[in-house]
């Protein structure tokens, strides 16, 4: 389950039936939190970190899938070249809206955690702070030589039962994302531009061995998230892609101390 003993609702967003879980606080003074997920990600793809994470924090946590993940609407088509951009400037402001959500922690990962970047450094809506697992910045080859093997293994294993778990649509998750990244247009794509737009304490965090995302990505946030008030940068030994299932404990206890920070 996504969050034990919290139900999943649907809310109308931007047009598109949202799956989401909505954990309530239990503790004052603590800010909410909103989960985005990776690029092949859901709700229910998070297991039981966020539900973890709101019984350590105390906040309000709120989990959503992306139209076209998990069971949430189809999507409208192929994923653009904007489609980071679009969930972070459209989708996630109309969200909050919906939902009630001020001032937030973003704790995106891969993908996720671009769009929480993008969000956050538009300098539109308040945000508190951003954790940054695994996230990309812009586009570089070791990033494209692990979605071009994705593409073998989701072709020659049983990958596509184990999304079936997770998404209405096993094969236009995945393919919307392969597609997209392998996209000749997107070699071009990059977050950096709203980087220097961020206001608010980041939490960058990322596995040794993680075989999409490489410190280049992360030095692109110490470099150009100048304006933050605070970028803090957390490297794990024994770590991919998820740092959330690989090292859990010490992403949560990490989490607790930041939120702990940005709410005083």
């Amino acid at each position: 389950m996504p969050a034990q003993h919290h139900p999943v609702r649907f809310v109308e967003v931007c047009g598109h039936r949202l799956e989401y879980v909505d954990v309530p606080a239990h503790q004052l003074d603590r800010p909410p939190l909103i989960f985005l997920h990776e690029g092949l990600g859901s709700v229910s793809m998070w297991r039981d970190f966020p539900a973890r994470v709101a019984a350590t924090t105390g906040c309000r946590t709120v989990v959503y899938s992306r139209h076209g993940h998990g069971r949430s609407s189809p999507p409208a088509g192929p994923h653009t070249v904007r489609f980071m951009h679009d969930e972070a400037l459209q989708v996630l402001p109309a969200l909050r809206a919906a939902l009630g959500v001020a001032r937030p922690v973003l704790v995106g990962h891969s993908t996720g955690a671009s769009m929480s970047l993008i969000h956050a450094g538009a300098g539109q809506w308040e945000v508190a702070g951003v954790v940054a697992m695994a996230p990309l910045c812009f586009t570089e080859e070791f990033n494209l030589h692990s979605i071009r093997q994705a593409k073998d293994v989701f072709r020659s294993t049983d990958l596509k039962q184990k999304l079936a778990r997770y998404h209405d649509d096993p094969e236009a998750v995945f393919w919307s994302w392969n597609d997209i990244w392998l996209d000749p247009t997107f070699e071009r794509w990059s977050i950096e531009d709203y980087l220097p737009g961020i206001r608010c304490p980041v939490l960058a965090i990322l596995g040794e061995d993680d075989e999409y995302c490489t410190p280049r990505q992360i030095d692109a946030i110490l470099k150009h998230a100048a304006s933050s008030p605070n970028v803090e940068f957390l490297k794990l030994a024994d770590c991919r892609h998820s740092p959330h299932r690989d090292q859990a404990e010490t992403v949560i206890a990490s989490l607790m101390q930041f939120i702990d920070e940005v709410s005083e």
